[in-house]
């Protein structure tokens, strides 16, 4: 698994598993929370080890899908370095830590967590959702909250550009010098308004169903960069797609240049306040931190583009 992804790194650099610990499944409430012994195919590191904190045992009490179960959604597929070899049942990755962090935190042992997935366009659409909620980077925005609740954020991250070697993008200083890149985003999400309402190339964006599309157009060089959140930036670089780099990162002051994802529920979900409850408490203990440190990678070395 990828440790730790700065630029400073080698592609072969590995990420320390961070993972959750399990109980049986007959443990539940405080109990399934003190419980910190690894269940099978879950592993653990420092940042999910020790006596675990948690908010009251009745917070969740039915409010959730399935009695006993708390449902995380996450991507179909899901990627690293959010979600490792897409298995968020192992824990291994940020959200899926954070994942099972939150659900130690409301009570529940980690054989108590039952994973979906979803694509990314349908769990925020309105309707009913077959999750408590769904963990796949989602920026908390005001139009999608006409839709869908939100927890509080469990992180921020800058926009970055990914581009080719020798591609119009290098170099970059400015939005000024980006104006003649052709760039490619995933549909609906902050990325692609972010090229739209800020860097206002001069050629159109190409638009993808998904980020695997956006990174296939740019491998095959039909597009000489893309704008993703810089830990996947990180990724895509160090691992993913020989012959690119992170360019720069921009400043959170600019547009939607920084992202503050949440957690995303029905609307008016009655769970939502529980989680933010528990997500309170993982930023008291110092536990979010941990999980961040261990899974995404350092911001260091990454230039600042001027949106001025």
């Amino acid at each position: 698994m990828i440790r730790r992804l700065s630029l400073a790194l080698a592609a072969t650099s590995l990420l320390a598993l961070a993972a959750c610990g399990g109980d049986d499944s007959s443990t539940s409430g405080a109990d399934a929370a003190a419980d910190t012994s690894a269940a099978p195919g879950v592993n653990t590191d420092d940042s999910m080890s020790g006596t675990w904190d948690t908010i009251s045992a009745d917070c969740a009490a039915g409010k959730t899908l399935t009695p006993d179960t708390l449902t995380i959604g996450t991507g179909s597929p899901a990627y690293s370095p959010w979600v490792e070899n897409d298995a968020p049942e192992t824990g291994e990755g940020f959200e899926a830590a954070v994942g099972y962090a939150i659900a130690r935190t409301m009570g529940y042992a980690d054989s108590q967590v039952v994973w979906v997935r979803t694509t990314f366009d349908e769990a925020i659409a309105p309707g009913d959702k077959n999750f408590d909620f769904n963990l796949q980077q989602y920026s908390i925005t005001p139009e999608r909250e006409q839709t869908i609740s939100f927890s509080d954020s469990y992180y921020a991250s800058n926009q970055a550009i990914v581009a080719l070697a020798g591609s119009a993008a290098e170099g970059a200083k400015s939005v000024a010098d980006l104006k003649d890149v052709k760039f490619g985003a995933q549909a609906g999400t902050t990325s692609l308004n972010f090229i739209n309402d800020v860097i206002k190339p001069s050629n159109e964006a190409f638009v993808y169903d998904d980020n695997a599309g956006a990174k296939a157009a740019l491998e095959a060089g039909q597009i000489d960069a893309i704008v993703v959140d810089l830990p996947t930036a990180l990724y895509i670089s160090a691992v993913e797609i020989e012959g690119t780099s992170v360019i720069g990162q921009f400043p959170g002051s600019a547009g939607e240049a920084s992202d503050n994802y949440g957690a995303i529920f029905t609307k008016d979900n009655p769970l939502v306040d529980c989680v933010d409850q528990a997500l309170a408490l993982l930023k008291t203990n110092g536990r979010l931190d941990k999980i961040q440190q261990a899974w995404l990678s350092d911001n260091a070395g990454v230039p600042v583009i001027s949106v001025d």
